[in-house]
């Protein structure tokens, strides 16, 4: 079975990033980009210019925190507020080492937070085992 992750990052290169570790952890998986909150909401709630997406929810979410639009705590609390996304497991990958960002997204119910480090070695390892234990 095919586990969808969706990835929701604004930047290309760590879109890119998570791609190749994502595959590296060597698991049947399908990948949904979403490149802003709103983009991400839409997805999530197959609305605006995702109404024709097939209705699977993802098995998990990668959330950046700083995106254009709508940032990624607003899209965690939209999750979390909707009965049908509400238990979809959230893994923040994030720039952002601040403990009031971590706080915050912790308080609304993540599965883990990962800074994400230039180490790239170090960037894999954790997230394979993130969602490893996310996507069972």
């Amino acid at each position: 079975m095919s586990h969808l992750i969706l990835v929701v990052e604004d930047d290309p290169l760590d879109i890119e990033l998570v791609r190749i570790a994502i595959e590296r952890c060597e698991f049947v998986h399908e990948l949904a980009i979403a490149r802003d909150g709103e983009e991400a909401i839409d997805f999530l709630l197959a609305s605006g210019a995702r109404t024709s997406r097939p209705r699977k929810n993802p098995a998990v979410i990668l959330l950046d925190l700083k995106l254009p639009k709508v940032n990624g705590l607003e899209v965690l609390q939209k999750i979390r507020r909707t009965p049908h996304l509400m238990s979809i497991p959230v893994i923040v990958l994030s720039a952002s080492s601040e403990e009031k960002d971590m706080q915050a997204a912790e308080a609304l119910g993540i599965s883990s937070y990962i800074v994400k480090p230039l180490e790239w070695r170090g960037f894999s390892e954790k997230l394979c085992q993130a969602m490893e234990m996310q996507a069972e």
